[in-house]
């Protein structure tokens, strides 16, 4: 199994726990990178994860994000490919930095692209030929048990 986490699913540990859904999502997303860690399942890493992640003006969030991306088994390029990709899903209401990373969790083909974000969730189930199943941290989590 492959999982791509996005940056807000990475830095979701780090969110300040001031409401339920934030402890929740943070316990799975360290839960998700510990079964990772135990070899049950293989993290994915991108050229856009690590370039978003050394953005980060906060250097606890940069180092953090750099260390779960560390342990990534692999690492998918930005090609003409996942461009194209990308274009096309903008068009069902994908943020392009957003739909690039979708592009490229297929490109590697992971299973799971896994985020906290709402809007990315409730736009991505409008895209049919989506190969790659994304899903909320704490959805993951209960996958993963089945």
């Amino acid at each position: 199994m492959k999982i791509y986490l996005d940056l807000c699913a990475i830095q979701r540990p780090l969110d300040t726990p001031n409401q339920i859904r934030i402890v929740l999502e943070s316990e799975a997303v360290l839960g998700i990178i510990t079964f990772c860690d135990s070899g049950q399942a293989e993290l994915l890493s991108s050229e856009a994860l690590l370039y978003e992640g050394e953005q980060s003006s906060l250097p606890i969030r940069k180092e953090h994000t750099l260390a779960v991306l560390a342990k990534a088994k692999g690492i998918v390029s930005v090609t003409e490919k996942e461009k194209l990709r990308a274009a096309n899903l903008i068009t069902f209401g994908i943020k392009p930095l957003d739909a690039l990373h979708i592009a490229l969790a297929e490109t590697g083909n992971a299973d799971y692209f896994c985020t906290c974000d709402d809007e990315l969730l409730r736009n991505s189930k409008r895209v049919e030929d989506l190969m790659v199943k994304v899903v909320n941290p704490v959805d993951l989590v209960q996958e993963m048990e089945k």
